[in-house]
Parts: C-alpha cells; structure tokens; sequence
C-alpha cells in the first residue's frame, strides 16, 4: 500500500516537476559554448578518467595522496557494482528515447538511466579528497556538480538519476574510507 502511495505522490507531483526541470537544463539553457563544454566535462565522470586518475594517485602519489587514492578507487569500484544492480533492477529509460525533442551530445548511451553511473562515479572519486581541505572541496565540489549537470544538459540523464548517483557516490566513498584509514 504504501509503495502505491509513493508511486502515485512520484507520479503526480515529482515527474511533472522533473520533467520541467529537465527541459529547462537541456533545452532553455543551450549555447555551442556550453556544448562544447560540457562534451568535455562530462568525461570526468567516465571509466577511462576516474580509474586513471584514483589508481595513478594510489600507485604514485606520496602517503597521504596515495591512501586518500585508494580509498576513492575502492569507492568507485563498490558504486560502480551498486549502479550496475539498480540499473538492472530499475531499467530506467533514458531521456531522449522516452521524451520528445531532447537535444544530445555526441555520444548516446542505451543502458538504463536510473541512476547516473558519471554522477555516482566522480562524487565517488571526490569525496576522499574534500577531507583533505577545504580549498580543494571548494574547487571539486562545482566540478563535481558540473559533470552531474552535463548529463540532463546532454540528455542522458533526468535530474534525479543524477541526485541519486550523488547520493550514492558520496555514501559509498564515506562507508569505504574506514577500509583504508
């Protein structure tokens, strides 16, 4: 009963706002510079630049960087497997094959949506590094929001497969740092 419930509440009251919300970030907002922008981006939340990154930092960064390396790679292999699962269990379509006149980037992808795995990954990747200061929270934390934001501007992603995957980036990385302490 209550799953009916908070179906119908996400339904009635949550999609609709979505869906704007979605609109406006892949739509209103389009200029060839932000395009071109968020292109790039967007790979940072990728496989080839997350693993690169956390292992070169776990191999061959001195004490403190390479722990805090190891911890953000052990993140990012625990989220990835949590995303695989939810991904297959929910099998959410993406935006621009369930919405009319999405505008995309260059590279489609035709795996479920829910929830975004660049999203999951980066805050993954990052969350390790914002205990280290705050001048670095301050410049990875937008960077962070900026690869989250390039996947509803690119149309892969509505907004909270990418609230998720923030949710679960961060969660994942907070559980796993004790591993490597």
């Amino acid at each position: 009963m209550e799953v009916m419930r908070l179906k119908h509440y996400y339904m009635s009251k949550v999609l609709p706002f979505e869906k704007r919300l979605f609109y406006w970030c892949n739509k209103a907002i389009h200029a060839p510079i932000l395009d071109r922008l968020f292109e790039v981006l967007t790979h940072l939340g990728g496989a080839i630049f997350t693993i690169t990154f956390t292992l070169g930092f776990a191999l061959f960064a001195p004490n403190t960087l390479s722990r805090i390396g190891w911890q953000s790679l052990i993140a990012l292999t625990v989220s990835h497997l949590i995303v695989a699962l939810i991904k297959r269990k929910f099998r959410r379509i993406r935006p621009f094959l369930a919405l009319s006149e999405v505008k995309t980037g260059k590279k489609i992808l035709l795996d479920a949506s829910f929830p975004s795995g660049h999203t999951t990954a980066i805050f993954s990747v990052i969350t390790p590094f914002l205990f280290l200061s705050a001048w670095l929270a301050v410049i990875l934390l937008p960077l962070a929001l900026l690869v989250s934001f390039s996947r509803i501007y690119l149309g892969l992603h509505y907004p909270t497969d990418c609230l998720a995957g923030c949710v679960l980036g961060v969660s994942t990385a907070i559980c796993t740092l004790p591993i490597i302490a």
